[in-house]
């Protein structure tokens, strides 16, 4: 496995995938910064961290053996990977909050932002960009995230954690190469933050309203059971879980 080290970059994706554009890469190819100058999260969000307190990386991962229409799973296999890394760290009540942020104690500890590159001929490769909370122990306005040191009271050398999710990561891409859809969306499922009970959603409009999860479609939307037994699929643009 090539690791690629930097001290400082605008961006770990940007920068796996200009290199993939350049050449061959090794599956599993990754590039971990000790900063990240515009480090990029979901729906265009930034995301940003102390300078090498965190774990800032990117993973290349050929992934020509998935259907387009069955995409959302490498973001399952992903979230599941880190999800069984935390455990194995032994951080409290870990939990994945679709798409797949990572939570502790119902804070995020990782954010993960996955960009899917595409051709005629179907998928290709993924960009797999992770940002863990490692060491970081100040987070001013942002009551909702945490780190690893405050949840489990000391300092972790980035490369142990890094380790971790490699090694699950490996695994888990394993049980989607082989096809596995139906193990990765239980594990997926039984690790989604407010399954079965009662949430608060934002859309599109910035109206609230409430609902039960119950799981996740092929394609990656959010199921909720609306008021009289109706059930509706969500996508990431029209509704935001509260919590």
């Amino acid at each position: 496995m090539r690791i690629i080290k930097l001290d400082a970059i605008d961006s770990t994706n940007t920068f796996l995938k200009q290199l993939s554009s350049c050449e061959l890469l090794e599956d599993y190819t990754v590039v971990v910064a000790k900063q990240q100058t515009m480090g990029r999260g979901q729906m265009g969000t930034v995301w940003e961290s102390e300078p090498a307190k965190n774990l800032m990386f990117s993973v290349f991962k050929e992934v020509a053996f998935v259907p387009v229409e069955m995409q959302f799973y490498i973001s399952m296999a992903t979230a599941i990977s880190i999800y069984k890394a935390f455990k194995k760290l032994m951080l409290p009540r870990v939990q994945i909050k679709w798409p797949n942020d990572i939570l502790s104690d119902n804070k995020k500890i990782c954010g993960v932002l996955i960009e899917n590159i595409v051709t005629q001929h179907g998928l290709r490769e993924s960009i797999l960009g992770i940002g863990v909370n490692v060491n970081q122990s100040d987070f001013k306005g942002l009551p909702k995230a945490s780190s690893i040191v405050n949840k489990i009271g000391r300092i972790y050398n980035l490369d142990e954690v890094l380790h971790h999710i490699m090694v699950e990561l490996k695994e888990c891409f394993g049980w989607l190469e082989r096809g596995e859809y139906d193990r990765l969306r239980t594990e997926y499922e039984s690790a989604l933050f407010k399954k079965n009970k009662p949430s608060t959603f934002l859309d599109a409009e910035g109206c609230m309203f409430g609902g039960f999860i119950l799981g996740v479609t092929d394609y990656g939307n959010l199921k909720v059971l609306l008021e009289d037994e109706i059930i509706k699929e969500f996508d990431l643009k029209e509704i935001t879980l509260l919590y």
